[in-house]
Parts: structure tokens; sequence; C-alpha cells
């Protein structure tokens, strides 16, 4: 995830294409890297998802609530996240429907202006309560805030409270050298519907 962002950048980052689609895994490879997301007690029952060459496809249904799946912001990150049921409501067909587009070729400023426009007319709805997306997996290479895909530590984002960095006593200008605020915690999607509380567990110890 990156710094504080209007709302128009941050889902700009997480739809941007390049004109690329992100290299196929190995779908066992794939499935594992997915449910290293989630924690041990929810990876058995969750729900998975993996790529294909039209964009996502449910490899498996769930039974508690939970979806896996390794999200690709940018065509080269790598993103396995595990949602909650909320999360999946309204996180992940946003990302269903950016595989699909990259898949049909369309370019970034076409997907941006897609996924804009379905936000704006309420398709991709936002959430309407707090909840959890886990990003346990020690494999995540994530955008930062300038676009560019650095290793992060394993974390749990909290989403659904609109707060902002400023909320949590946060200085957003005042960056670590991944380009994210420094602080124990930090919000992506500053003050907007879908806000994230960022907050890494790697090693129970702050960012260096």
């Amino acid at each position: 995830m990156s710094r504080i962002l209007t709302l128009a950048a941050f889902l700009a980052i997480q739809t941007a294409a390049n004109g690329q689609v992100p290299a196929q895994m190995d779908r066992q490879e794939e499935i594992a890297l997915a449910l290293s997301a989630c924690p041990a007690s929810i990876a058995p029952s969750a729900a998975v998802y993996v790529l294909d060459k039209s964009g996502y496809v449910k490899v498996r249904d769930g039974q508690n609530g939970f979806s896996a799946i390794v999200q690709h912001s940018l065509p080269t990150s790598q993103e396995p996240q595990c949602m909650d049921t909320e999360a999946a409501r309204t996180f992940l067909p946003r990302m269903l429907k950016v595989a699909e587009l990259r898949a049909q070729g369309k370019s970034a400023a076409e997907i941006q202006r897609v996924v804009a426009d379905a936000v704006a007319h309420g398709v991709f709805e936002t959430p309407s309560r707090p909840g959890v997306n886990y990003m346990l997996s020690t494999q995540n290479l994530v955008p930062n805030a300038k676009g560019v895909v650095v290793p992060f530590p394993a974390h749990v984002m909290f989403f659904g409270t609109h707060l902002t960095n400023a909320d949590l006593g946060i200085d957003a200008a005042d960056l670590d050298p991944d380009g994210n605020p420094k602080g124990p915690t930090f919000v992506a999607g500053d003050g907007s519907p879908y806000a994230l509380i960022i907050v890494p567990v790697s090693a129970n110890k702050p960012r260096e």
C-alpha cells in the first residue's frame, strides 16, 4: 500500500495496468501464496481465487466467509490477501474487474476510467462496516507512494473507518525509506471510503 492518497489517486494506483498483465504462476504455487496471507485458523476454510488468462477464477469455495487472492495492483506487484466477508463484497469485485480488463488488453487510463465510473455509480460498493484484510505473507511486493514495487512486511489492514493519518497522530509527509509514513501504523487511502489502516506485524517491531 502507499502513503496518504486521495480516493482517485488510491484507485489509480490500485488499477494501473502499464500495458502489461501479471505473469501467471503455477496454480498450486499461487493457491499456497494466496493462503499464506491468512491466519492458520482461517486458511483451511477460505475461498481461493487464482489468475487465469481471462482474469481471476474461483478454484475453491469457502466455509468461513474469508477469501484468499494474490492481487496485482501493478503487474509487477504481488499482494497476497485474505479478506473477510465485507472486504470480499467491496474490494474483491474491483480486483476481479481490473484483472478482466487487463486480460482484454485495456490501457491503464481505460481501466482507471472504468473503475472510477463504477465507484461513482455504486457498481463497486464502499464498506458499510469496519472489517479486516490479512496480508500475513512474507512475500509481499507492494507499490509505494511513487508506484515503485518494494517488499513490505506481514501486516493487517483494517477498513471501513474513513480515518486519516492525522487521526492516528501520524505525519503523512514524514516518510520511511519504503515510501510510507513513519510510525507503528499508517493509513492508505487517507480519509476515503476505502481507507485502510496498515498495521505491520512482522517480528513485532517497527519498520526500519
